[in-house]
């Protein structure tokens, strides 16, 4: 009976099971958020505008490359075994669908906002910036060719692109403002 005491107490004091749970519970958040955050949108056809992008900025500043790319990759599974997480549903065609370039877009893009992260961006208000700025061009790049793979670049550009670009931009500064803003709070 002592061997088995000592064992769960080993356990539970293990550092790496506490970033496992630290890990997951860090994922589950971030999918519940991220999930949120599409369901606040301004109307558009094909594409919505919701503030997934915003989130899945601050997700990449706060989680790295690792945890912050895990957490798209769970958020699309949660999508694909049919959760309400995206915009208008969730599903298996959701992710074949004219918005899926954007969402696999998203999760690179948090990939590399963490990747910057993790090479000290944060600190930077310029490096956060180019940073969110890279990201959105991924999301944008990965977004337009899939739908125009669908509907025609011509029409992709006009309804998947130019009328999200003040918005992006906006986000973009928000983030910017918010990450190192606190960065350099904490420092202090």
């Amino acid at each position: 009976m002592k061997n088995n005491s000592t064992l769960i107490k080993n356990l539970l004091s293990d550092f790496r099971l506490n970033t496992y749970f630290q890990n997951i519970s860090l994922m589950l958040i971030g999918t519940l958020i991220l999930a949120f955050s599409s369901k606040v949108q301004v109307p558009f056809w094909p594409v919505p505008m919701t503030m997934q992008t915003f989130v899945v900025f601050i997700i990449g500043m706060t989680f790295g490359s690792k945890l912050a790319f895990f957490t798209l990759l769970l958020y699309l599974f949660e999508g694909a075994i049919g959760l309400p997480v995206f915009a208008k549903g969730g599903g298996l065609l959701y992710l074949t669908g004219p918005t899926a370039g954007y969402l696999y877009g998203m999760a690179i893009a948090a990939g590399l906002v963490g990747y910057f992260a993790d090479k000290n961006f944060n600190e930077s208000y310029f490096k956060s910036f180019v940073s969110l700025f890279g990201a959105t061009i991924i999301i944008f790049f990965i977004g337009i060719g899939y739908l125009g793979s669908i509907i025609g670049y011509e029409k992709a550009f006009t309804v998947g692109l130019y009328p999200f670009i003040l918005s992006e931009l906006f986000k973009i500064v928000l983030a910017v403002t918010i990450i190192p803003s606190i960065y350099k709070y904490l420092k202090i």
